[in-house]
């Protein structure tokens, strides 16, 4: 797990001034309740994400450090060896793109692999998604942009019903409030007739931010639009491998980095023993947890 060269960032975005980013660095080091270990690279992606303001990162990294935290069904335990995460595995393929769009955007891709709605477990699924996503970015560095794609071929309403309502609560929070990234796009490609089930269970989350980068795609040449056909896998018309083949090569390297990534989680949570003033819990994030039910399918 190597962290992405830092003079190579700088150089690639020049506007952001790396003295201002020590000076967030610092401050972090300075926080009695956050991780001293935790690197200027690290730092960088908050300090790009908010558009090099300084108190706007500052707010974001403690709003992310203290959901993860929190949110022990995406966060907490990264251990790619656990079975429910060796379950996630073979149930999803989850697959970071080599290349970039034209404007330098990345782009992730999600699938089913495994349909049997019965070993789908929603919160396994989206933590092995923040797993790949976090070693994706520790390695890639800050970029222009990010395209989330959600393949919904294979999908079924006994999938949907296993979706929890406050799971996807906490997971979009994350997304929308704690993410250390710029969000270009949100893609659905291969759309369901029930899709209107899958959007009754987000949109009471969804800010007005991500729903304006949310696309539904029935045809995927309006898809090709927003990311080339050519940079996308073979599965998909494009010219990059197959996507099993790079879910392969790229959960091993997941495996093979998983005391790093055990390192990782203990970098990116707060101490609450230590936080100034009072400290927070799940509450302090969400309210009073309720008894969310899952949505009833018709």
């Amino acid at each position: 797990m190597k962290e992405a060269d830092l003079e190579e960032q700088y150089a690639r975005f020049p506007e952001i001034k790396r003295a201002e980013v020590q000076k967030f660095v610092n401050w972090i080091h300075a926080q009695p309740h956050i991780s001293d270990r935790f690197s200027e690279g690290e730092a960088l992606h908050f300090f790009h994400a908010c558009r090099s303001s300084m108190e706007v990162a500052k707010q974001v990294l403690d709003i992310n450090l203290t959901a993860r935290t929190h949110l022990d069904e995406f966060f907490v335990n990264l251990d790619c060896e656990r079975s429910e995460t060796r379950r996630a595995m073979k149930t999803v393929s989850i697959v970071p793109l080599p290349e970039v769009t034209p404007k330098g955007y990345r782009v992730i891709i999600g699938k089913l692999d495994d349909l049997n709605a019965s070993n789908y477990n929603f919160a396994d699924v989206m933590k092995l998604y923040c797993m790949i996503f976090d070693f994706w970015m520790y390695e890639d560095g800050i970029q222009p942009g990010h395209i989330i794609v959600i393949d919904l071929k294979g999908v079924s309403l006994g999938h949907v019903a296993r979706i929890g309502l406050l799971q996807m609560k906490k997971f979009l929070y994350y997304l929308q409030e704690a993410a250390a990234i710029r969000l270009i796009g949100f893609h659905f490609i291969n759309i369901v007739p029930f899709m209107d089930k899958i959007l009754a269970i987000m949109t009471p989350f969804m800010k007005k931010e991500l729903t304006s980068v949310l696309h539904m795609h029935s045809d995927l040449n309006e898809f090709y639009k927003f990311v080339p056909k050519q940079m996308l896998p073979k599965d998909y018309g494009g010219e990059e491998e197959v996507l099993i083949v790079s879910k392969e090569i790229y959960y091993k390297k997941l495996l093979d980095n998983r005391k790093e990534m055990l390192e990782f989680e203990t970098r990116h949570q707060v101490n609450e023993k230590l936080r100034p003033g009072k400290a927070k819990t799940v509450s302090d994030i969400f309210g009073i947890e309720g008894n969310f039910k899952k949505l009833d399918i018709d």
